[in-house]
């Protein structure tokens, strides 16, 4: 498919989906080659079906430093378009993580408070 070609297939929607991931990534200030490199050689959707799984992805942590996370491959899974291209499984981990995501950043915002000694 050529650059800028649209697609009316959603397995090539989502691929390319992907992909813009990692332009919106590098305007962020980040650029996740590793991802990008993945994505090129598995397809997207396989791309999203097995990292959806691993532990510790930087990518989404670095997103959810910049609050971002709606430019997350989760995210992108989530959308309604690409959601059948998943299973339920793959779905609710993204959620999941996405979920997880927003009450690690919520907790890591609070800092303990002095109490006062009373005495």
């Amino acid at each position: 498919m050529k650059p800028g070609a649209r697609s009316n297939h959603p397995q090539e929607q989502f691929h390319l989906a992907m992909l813009s991931l990692y332009a919106a990534c590098a305007k962020l200030g980040f650029r996740p080659v590793l991802f990008r490199r993945y994505v090129i050689l598995n397809c997207g959707v396989a791309a999203a079906k097995e990292l959806v799984f691993k532990p510790g992805t930087t990518g989404l942590e670095r997103l959810i430093d910049l609050g971002k996370t709606e430019i997350s491959m989760e995210a992108t899974m989530l959308r309604s378009e690409f959601q059948p291209l998943f299973a339920p499984g793959e779905l609710k981990e993204a959620r999941e993580r996405l979920a997880s995501a927003n009450r690690t950043r919520s907790r890591g915002r609070l800092t303990a408070q002095p109490t006062e000694r009373r005495g």
